[in-house]
C-alpha cells in the first residue's frame, strides 16, 4: 500500500467533500514511465533492495513527476521477493562477537591498538569462516542487503497504472472515522473479506433490495489498533469492486484538510480489482441440486425461480449467506430459503448448527447430508424445517415441502390473474 506521503498532495477538496487526482491510465507519458519501472525492475533479478534504489534514484533525477515514480515503485517493491542472504551463522549473532572485541581504528596507535582487520580475523577464526564472508554476513539481515529473486507478477504498464489508482482510493480510507456502504449483490464475497480482515460492522436490510453495511473506521474512536486495523480497513476496498452495483460514502479526516470530509464512491468509478469473484458454486452437491432443479422446474415447469446466494440472514456480529433462495414468480414475497448442508469438517458443522439456531428463520429449509451423523435432535431448537438425503437431494420431495412449507408460511397462493392456485398434490 502507498505511504501517506503518496497520497496527501494528490487530495483535493471542494467544500466538504474530497476527492482524489488518479492518473489517466491512458496516457503515453505515464504509461511510458510504468514501463520503465517494469524495465527496471526486471533488470535488477539476483541484484540487492539498495542497488534498486539508487537506480530509481537516478532514473528520478529531476523530473517533477518524482510522486508518480515513487508511487508505481512502491507498488512493484510490494509485489515483488526479496530474499535474505545465506549467512554461516546469524548476523546478530556475528555483530555481538565483533562488538565484543572492543572497540577498533583504522591505524593503530599508543592508545588503540587493535585495527578494523586485526578484530576480523579473530572473530573469522573462531567462527571458522573467511575475513569476507563476515564483511557479507555482518548487516545481512537488513533488507537493504535482501536480493531480488522474483519481480512478482508479469504486470503490463496498464495494470500498473490501474493498481496506483486503486491504492490511492485505498490510502484515503487510512483517515476514515465511519464508512457506509450499500451493496446489491456479491454478498457472500462481501462478507467473506469483511471477515478476513476482522472489521467492526454492523448491517440492516434496505427497503428497495440489498444491504447497508456501517463499518468503524481507523480513526474511530472505538478502534484501538489504529495502524493495523488502518491497513486491513484499507485492503478491504478491493471486495466492494466485486459486486456489480454498490455505493460508499466515508468520513474522512486527512491531514491539513478543513475538518471532516465526504469521499464517496460507487459502480461507476473506474476502479478496478485485483480480488477473484467466488465460483457460481461452492460445491458438485450445489452445483447438481441446481442443474437438477432448472432441468425439472426451471422455466414454465413450475411458479418458482432458483436464486444463488441472493439473501443474508443477519446474525448480530456475524451472518448467514444460505445457498438458494426459491421466489414465486407471481408474488415475490414468498420466498424458501435452502441451505445444503453435506461433506463439511466437524467444527463447520459446529458453526452452521449454531447460525441456524441464531437464525430462527421459519422460511429456512435444511437439505443435510446423513453421512455426517446428524440427528434431527440437532435442530431440535430451530423453526427451520429439516430434510436429511443419503446420496443426493431427491428434488421432487424438496419441492413438495417447499410448496407445503409456502402454503403453511404465506398461505394459499394466488396466480397473476388473483385467482387462487390449485393445492399441490401429494
Amino acid at each position: 500500500m502507498l505511504t501517506a506521503d503518496l497520497i496527501r498532495p494528490r487530495l483535493q477538496w471542494e467544500g466538504k467533500t474530497l476527492s482524489v487526482k488518479m492518473v489517466d491510465e491512458q496516457d503515453s507519458s505515464a504509461l511510458r514511465t510504468a514501463q520503465d519501472l517494469l524495465t527496471l525492475l526486471q533488470s535488477m533479478a539476483g541484484q540487492s533492495l539498495a542497488a534498486f534504489q539508487s537506480s530509481l534514484e537516478q532514473y528520478e533525477g529531476d523530473r517533477t513527476d518524482y510522486l508518480l515514480i515513487r508511487g508505481l515503485a512502491k507498488i512493484l517493491l510490494d509485489a515483488a521477493t526479496f530474499t535474505p542472504l545465506s549467512t554461516p551463522l546469524p548476523p546478530k549473532e556475528l555483530r555481538a562477537k565483533l562488538f565484543a572485541t572492543g572497540p577498533v581504528f583504522s591505524s593503530p596507535d599508543l592508545f588503540h591498538l587493535q585495527t578494523r582487520q586485526e578484530a576480523l580475523q579473530l572473530v573469522a577464526g573462531e567462527v571458522g569462516i573467511c575475513t569476507d564472508q563476515i564483511d557479507l554476513t555482518f548487516f545481512a539481515d537488513r533488507p537493504a542487503t535482501y536480493l531480488l529473486t522474483d519481480p512478482g507478477p508479469a504486470w503490463t504498464p496498464a495494470e500498473v497504472l490501474a493498481r496506483y489508482n486503486l491504492e490511492l482510493a485505498r490510502g484515503v480510507l487510512y483517515w476514515a472515522s465511519h464508512m457506509r456502504i450499500d451493496v446489491f449483490d456479491g454478498y457472500k464475497d462481501i462478507w467473506k473479506f469483511l471477515k478476513l480482515f476482522k472489521l467492526m460492522f454492523w448491517a440492516e436490510p434496505l427497503r428497495g433490495g440489498g444491504y447497508r453495511i456501517d463499518l468503524d473506521g481507523p480513526i474511530s474512536p472505538f478502534v484501538k489498533s489504529t495502524i493495523r486495523y488502518g491497513r486491513q480497513f484499507a485492503a478491504f476496498l478491493p471486495a466492494v469492486l466485486l459486486c456489480e452495483q454498490w455505493r460508499m460514502i466515508a468520513q474522512v479526516h486527512p491531514p491539513h484538510a478543513p475538518g471532516s470530509m465526504t469521499y464517496q464512491l460507487n459502480e461507476t468509478c473506474s476502479l478496478r480489482t485485483h480480488f477473484k469473484k467466488s465460483g457460481e458454486f461452492d460445491s458438485a452437491l450445489e452445483r447438481n441440486f441446481a442443474q437438477e432443479f432448472e432441468e425439472k422446474f426451471g422455466g414454465q415447469r413450475s411458479h418458482w425461480i432458483l436464486k444463488r446466494e441472493s439473501t443474508v440472514l443477519l446474525l448480530g456480529d456475524t451472518v448467514m449467506v444460505p445457498d438458494f433462495v426459491l421466489v414465486d414468480k407471481d408474488n415475490e414475497n414468498r420466498q424458501i430459503i435452502i441451505e445444503l448442508v453435506g461433506f463439511w469438517h466437524p467444527e463447520y458443522l459446529k458453526r452452521k448448527v449454531a447460525k441456524v439456531r441464531a437464525a430462527q428463520c421459519q422460511n429456512l429449509l435444511l437439505l443435510v447430508y446423513q453421512g455426517l451423523k446428524l440427528t434431527p435432535n440437532a435442530f431440535r431448537e430451530t423453526v427451520s424445517e429439516v430434510i436429511f438425503f443419503q446420496q443426493k437431494p431427491v428434488i421432487k420431495d424438496v419441492m413438495g415441502t417447499v410448496e407445503a412449507l409456502a402454503q403453511r408460511l404465506y398461505g394459499p397462493r394466488q396466480t397473476a390473474k388473483g385467482q387462487k392456485a390449485a393445492s399441490p398434490s401429494t
